[in-house]
């Protein structure tokens, strides 16, 4: 069975939690770059994720395109970083799950906001999404996207001769008035605009909201869609303690909080930053007890 079939079956989907701040904990705040620098803690990471159950892992490639490794100086090779995060990925898989090659903001903004064209990003997003699906991606996951016209983008650069689905998740800033990215795009206008657009998945993850108001945007976000609606919360709203940043939801409330986003139409839940794989093994035991 591949993932699109997986998705078609109109089962819950678990995906698995942060890397980012996984790494952070261990000293390693280099993100992608620690597929080529330090393996041995990306492949832990994957295989404790692996163990909680989850249908799928995503692999540590977020913001590795082109554009992002060139202006924030990460000094890696595009396609070395990227194949070596799918190839992790699949060191730490088990039967039946599933890779998701992981596809993220440039750090860049759209004129008329900044200098970039659409084509430029386009073009970044389609060398990363090739080398993802050379290195033999089960699917794309595009997310943490502020900008709606940045993810459709990173979405047409995913469909372009290329088969497998695509999962499209925004970062909202409030649930409030319509749910609202950063750069103003509504729940019901990425929901639309994106389904429009040929995502196969669409969905929320990070921004400014703890579990319960993406409960309230996964309301928003389900009428405007026939598509599967993805939820990956952070572990509560970020907080500043001295110079860094936390997350302090425990696991159990955590999953309460995902309860909450499968209640409001969720079908793909999973977690964002702070969630560890303790947050994930009691998602994936509260969906055992409802199963």
């Amino acid at each position: 069975m591949n993932f699109s079939t997986l998705l078609n079956k109109e089962e819950i989907i678990l995906l698995d939690g942060a890397m980012g701040t996984q790494l952070d904990r261990r000293g390693l705040m280099a993100r992608g770059r620690n597929n080529l620098d330090a393996p041995e803690a990306v492949l832990e990471i994957y295989r404790e994720y692996a163990q909680c159950g989850c249908d799928a892992l995503t692999t540590n490639t977020l913001t590795m395109n082109r554009i992002y490794i060139e202006t924030h100086n990460v000094g890696v090779s595009v396609r070395d970083v990227n194949r070596a995060g799918v190839e992790l990925a699949k060191q730490a898989v088990g039967k039946g799950q599933y890779v998701l090659g992981n596809i993220s903001s440039t750090g860049q903004l759209l004129e008329p906001y900044g200098t970039y064209k659409e084509s430029q990003l386009y073009d970044a997003f389609k060398e990363q999404a090739e080398i993802l699906a050379e290195s033999g991606v089960d699917g794309f996951i595009i997310e943490t996207m502020f900008d709606l016209r940045e993810a459709i983008c990173a979405l047409r650069a995913c469909k372009d001769k290329l088969s497998l689905p695509v999962i499209v998740s925004i970062a909202f800033a409030t649930e409030a008035k319509g749910g609202r990215t950063m750069m103003g795009n509504s729940a019901e206008q990425c929901a639309k605009s994106l389904t429009n657009a040929g995502a196969d998945v669409i969905g929320a993850n990070c921004g400014d909201i703890d579990p319960a108001q993406m409960a309230v945007v996964v309301s928003l976000l389900k009428p405007a869609t026939p598509l599967p609606v993805l939820a990956q919360p952070n572990a509560d709203k970020p907080k500043l303690v001295g110079n860094e940043t936390v997350f302090e939801m425990a696991p159990a409330p955590f999953a309460e909080g995902i309860t909450e986003c499968l209640r409001a139409g969720a079908r793909l839940v999973g977690g964002c930053c702070g969630t560890t794989p303790e947050h994930i093994r009691a998602v994936a035991g509260l969906l055992d007890e409802e199963g």
